[in-house]
């Protein structure tokens, strides 16, 4: 699929849930979220038929979001199916790594390629401190469960903003560097405001190049994640969806107001 600034279109990002077991401080505000109700979420059945279709237009790069994926009841059953259809080229999944040590072997076993783990620090008090709640000790388990189960290669995600220190970041990088592991360096998003940058260490951010789609949780098919177009897949069907989402995808990213980053997964 080629949108109206020649770009490809072939990498699709999926958030199975809205939901969280951590409250990270630039994701979700400390009073909480509404949550979407059960059956505005959409189904298993639902996202792998819009999977299908969506590789059958062009689609080969598919990432599982959330909130935390891992939190998603039977998200092992998602994985083989999604990871049984003909033509996705890279499979993968982006979590925090709290609940990776019990999963990640069944991940592997049903066909997950790879990992992407969120860690802004590696001090266990001041992640405790951003995440509001976590335990640095279970993501650690989780980087060497999915090392030893092949989810290769794996990415560390750090969040760089107005919370944490140079610090921080450095810890990370050294903490990759000593493990094997690739890190990416992600400034802090404001969504109202437009501000963006691009990924170090990735090529999110960067427009010229910018090949995703995204599926939201409640079904909705956006085009760039800083901006509030959006297809409701159940109305229109997916493949007319899609087909409006690439032909309306903006050339550029800016101020939105109804995007939230527990409900698309960045």
């Amino acid at each position: 699929m080629i949108d109206r600034f020649y770009r490809e279109i072939n990498y699709l990002r999926i958030s199975v849930t809205d939901r969280c077991n951590l409250r990270c401080r630039y994701c979700m505000p400390s009073e909480g979220i509404k949550l979407l109700k059960h059956e505005d979420i959409l189904s298993f059945e639902e996202i792998v038929d819009f999977t299908k279709i969506a590789v059958d237009m062009g689609i080969t790069k598919v990432r599982l979001t959330g909130g935390e994926p891992l939190v998603r009841r039977g998200i092992i059953n998602l994985v083989e199916a999604i990871a049984d259809i003909d033509g996705i080229e890279d499979f993968a999944m982006t979590t925090n790594g709290t609940l990776l040590a019990e999963h990640a072997k069944s991940l592997a076993d049903a066909g997950l390629a790879r990992v992407n783990i969120s860690l802004d620090t590696t001090d266990a008090e001041r992640y405790q401190q951003f995440t509001r709640c976590g335990d640095i000790e279970q993501v650690f388990a989780g980087i060497e469960a999915a090392q030893i189960a092949g989810l290769n290669p794996i990415k560390l995600n750090c969040v760089a903003g107005h919370f944490s220190n140079q610090s921080d970041t450095e810890s990370v990088k050294e903490f990759g560097r000593t493990n094997g592991l690739e890190v990416r360096i992600i400034q802090q998003m404001l969504f109202e405001t437009g501000n963006f940058f691009v990924v170090e260490g990735g090529t999110g951010g960067d427009c010229e190049k910018c090949n995703r789609i995204r599926l939201s949780s409640d079904g909705k098919i956006r085009p760039c994640l800083f901006s509030d177009i959006s297809f409701n897949t159940r109305q229109l069907g997916p493949k007319q969806a899609i087909q409006q989402a690439v032909t309306q995808k903006p050339e550029t990213g800016g101020p939105c107001k109804h995007n939230w980053m527990h409900g698309i997964g960045g």
